[in-house]
């Protein structure tokens, strides 16, 4: 079952609801079967963001993830990845540009209630939503989908987590990835504010 918040125009936000069985399930902690990556605990090991090759690579999503995991954000983060891509669907043709910059961040909230509530993510997703649409028109779009967690860290914990996806659209890559840049602060900047308002 999903849902959706969406503003049909230069800047694109949604929020959705993956819970079903066959919807992906984030587990922590985690490893690549071919052990190329793994879960990093950067809310209480920053040091680790080094051993990151995202972050190494795209210096904008290292600070993200360096706020995102600070003792100012309520939030930890879980996984990332990063990609450029000329596969422009219909969902994308809005934009009217031939390639596309993405990345997505999986975040869930420190605080085990908050973590644990479908409640608290679900309208955290929908007013951050809301927040994003306000931002100024930009060839870019986020989508904030909320889906399950089984957190083995200390016992197994069912919660839930957020992953926030975010594309910036361009005649080329560096106008793409430009455009992400700035949305991704933009984000940020949203999330500070609605923590704010807390």
């Amino acid at each position: 079952m999903a849902f959706a918040d969406i503003i049909e125009a230069s800047v694109l936000a949604e929020w959705t609801v993956e819970l079903a069985a066959a919807d992906p399930r984030l587990e922590i902690p985690w490893s690549a079967e071919d052990g190329s990556s793994r879960y990093l605990d950067l809310k209480r090991q920053p040091e680790l963001l080094l051993e990151l090759p995202e972050a190494c690579t795209y210096s904008e999503l290292a600070e993200f993830l360096n706020w995102a995991n600070s003792s100012d954000s309520p939030f930890e983060t879980a996984k990332c990845d990063v990609w450029t891509s000329r596969e422009i669907n219909s969902d994308d043709e809005v934009f009217g540009e031939p390639c596309k910059f993405g990345s997505y961040v999986d975040l869930l909230f420190l605080n085990s209630e908050r973590r644990s509530l479908f409640s608290k993510n679900e309208r955290f997703v929908q007013t951050l939503t809301k927040l994003v649409r306000h931002a100024p028109e930009m060839a870019s779009s986020a989508e904030f989908v909320v889906r399950r967690c089984i957190d083995r860290r200390h016992g197994t914990e069912e919660c839930f987590y957020i992953t926030f996806y975010l594309y910036g659209y361009g005649e080329d890559e560096h106008q793409a990835r430009s455009r992400w840049e700035i949305a991704l602060k933009m984000v940020r900047h949203a999330i500070i504010q609605l923590v704010a308002l807390k």
